[in-house]
């Protein structure tokens, strides 16, 4: 029950773009964290050009927000946020400067998914 938000200047990933690195999250948190790829949730959320900034200049960052439940071992995270923040670059061609991955975790305890909780992590 992964969910990751990937926030981004209106306008700056077309649909193929999106589609592919929605796929690609998918793959890359599957891989790493051993879950079903239907497990994975992906969303886009889109700011007008005036509200994003990259070093206090006008710019277009890509910020990927995931959440996972507690309990994956921090060098299988470390390693998921490098991998996504590299895919994240490729796929849409936003530099790697501009593209900001972070991972946050909580207690399975805490989300509620197809009216269950989700069982405790491990691979």
């Amino acid at each position: 029950m992964p969910v990751y938000t990937c926030t981004c200047v209106q306008g700056s990933l077309t649909p193929d773009v999106k589609d592919e690195l929605a796929a690609g999250i998918t793959t890359i948190h599957s891989d790493i964290s051993h879950v079903p790829p239907d497990y994975v949730d992906v969303v886009f959320a889109g700011m007008p050009p005036e509200n994003a900034y990259v070093g206090g200049r006008p710019g277009t960052p890509l910020l990927i927000n995931g959440w996972a439940r507690r309990g994956h071992p921090q060098d299988a995270t470390t390693r998921l946020a490098l991998a996504l923040a590299e895919a994240a670059s490729r796929t849409s061609g936003i530099p790697r400067e501009h593209v900001m991955v972070v991972i946050l975790a909580s207690p399975a305890r805490s989300a509620v998914e197809a009216g269950r909780r989700p069982s405790r992590a491990g691979p």
